[in-house]
């Protein structure tokens, strides 16, 4: 006699594509944002900037550190341990995505920060830097760091998440 095994449900078929959806569009901005740092080094050398507008430039630049190049004269360690972070990031986030995948706003806040934390995570791997190239200056006098792909997702992931709390706390 054949015994029947019993399927516990994970999920609904609701929930399980709504994570999907948000695990797809982490997966995307890993994808944009590992694209453009290659065509970036593939075009251009290390420091070489090419002038787009009166306020914008694309330069090749490499960041050892954090956000805004904090920590980039260290010894290495900083390497493992934001690499540690993103990774542990990315897990925690995956679960937030899978308990709360109906909630619309905040899980795309969080495939956003999640994407762009990983696309971090493998130039940290593969490099032992994180490429940026996306230079903001003005009047040649003030350059705020130099940023990629990433890093944009995260701070729009992050506007979107503080975005969503505000709303819940006027609810």
């Amino acid at each position: 006699m054949a015994t029947k095994k019993k399927v516990l449900p994970v999920g609904n078929s609701r929930s399980n594509s709504a994570f999907i959806l948000w695990l797809g569009i982490a997966a995307i901005v890993v994808l944009l944002d590992q694209v453009t740092k290659i065509t970036i080094t593939r075009l251009f050398s290390f420091a070489e900037t090419l002038s787009v507008t009166s306020f914008f430039n694309l330069t090749l630049v490499y960041n050892r550190g954090a956000a805004f190049g904090m920590l980039a004269t260290e010894s290495g360690w900083q390497r493992y341990f934001f690499t540690v972070l993103g990774l542990g990031a990315a897990a925690y986030i995956s679960w937030l995505l899978f308990k709360n995948s109906s909630q619309k706003m905040f899980c795309a806040a969080l495939s956003l920060i999640m994407g762009g934390a990983i696309g971090n995570v493998i130039d940290r791997v593969l490099y032992s830097h994180v490429i940026d190239f996306l230079d903001f200056h003005y009047q040649e006098i003030y350059h705020f760091p130099a940023f990629n792909l990433a890093d944009s997702a995260i701070c729009l992931g992050a506007a979107l998440f503080i975005l969503d709390e505000l709303r819940r706390v006027n609810k």
